[in-house]
């Protein structure tokens, strides 16, 4: 399990407070280089002086919920009580309603041009106005950015279409592959950082072929890999590929609860209840 330096956590624990106070993107915690990062986008935030040490603790030890809703998407919910859907259609993760979506335009089912009104932030992982997405937002205790990545468009990639998002909270590193179309380049990688916890499709076509799958999941290695975006595919074409070095262990459920302290200490492959 990873081990942070008291000096680490503190400044890990304290980093959203002077963002809010800075009106500065905060510097990524899972990236390994220091990057130039775009300008983030603030979310209303106060933090009372006789709340404000149990709030920062929250930041580093809180736990994590993550509900599986269906198809790609995934609903996060973070210490401070941010609601998260991933690849958002509207279909699934709408009730109650979240705080933040995040969308890519591969298919209808990953994203809405209809969002509802109370949806406070909408992610989109393509620009409508041409060249990458760029997103850092920063509400409450996540910080959400997005690396993007290109889109199968007959038989041609357009460029920037489509984004893998990274949530980072209570001191983990989440990612989102979306609907990804094709092998990730090192710069993806170093944009990415380290992940431990990744959401990884495994239709085994629609997005990347298993191999292709198995491949980027392999290089992330990380803690806790959620497979989803199934289809037909068995399970077992994608976990026989990951091989011995990754633990698989089914859920009756549909969520999990997870902290930077209770991340399995072997690569674990978890199957949530209707993936």
């Amino acid at each position: 399990m990873l081990r942070l330096s008291a000096a680490v956590l503190l400044t890990l624990a304290f980093w959203p407070f002077a963002a809010s106070a800075q009106e500065e993107p905060p510097p990524s915690r899972c990236v390994a280089i220091a990057e130039a990062l775009p300008s983030a986008t603030f979310a209303s935030f106060t933090a009372p002086k006789a709340q404000t040490s149990r709030l920062a603790q929250a930041f580093v030890d809180g736990d994590v919920t993550i509900t599986y809703a269906g198809h790609s998407t995934y609903v996060i919910e973070t210490p401070a009580g941010v609601r998260i859907a991933t690849d958002f259609s509207g279909v699934y993760g709408a009730e109650p309603l979240p705080r933040v979506v995040t969308m890519n335009k591969a298919h209808r089912t990953h994203y809405s041009d209809h969002v509802d009104p109370g949806i406070e932030y909408v992610l989109r992982g393509w620009n409508p106005d041409g060249g990458p997405a760029r997103h850092a937002l920063v509400a409450d205790d996540v910080y959400i950015r997005n690396v993007p990545t290109d889109i199968r468009n007959g038989g041609d990639l357009g460029k920037d279409g489509n984004s893998i998002f990274i949530f980072e909270v209570a001191g983990l590193c989440i990612g989102h592959l979306g609907h990804l179309h094709h092998r990730l380049e090192d710069a993806h990688y170093g944009a990415i950082g380290r992940l431990d916890i990744l959401m990884v499709p495994i239709d085994g076509g629609m997005t990347l072929s298993l191999d292709r799958m198995t491949e980027i999941t392999a290089r992330l290695y990380s803690s806790m890999i959620l497979p989803m975006h199934r289809h037909a595919t068995p399970i077992s074409e994608f976990t026989g590929r990951m091989g011995d070095d990754f633990a698989v262990e089914f859920l009756s459920g549909r969520s999990l609860t997870v902290s930077l302290k209770t991340l399995p200490d072997r690569p674990t492959i978890i199957i949530l209840e209707g993936v």
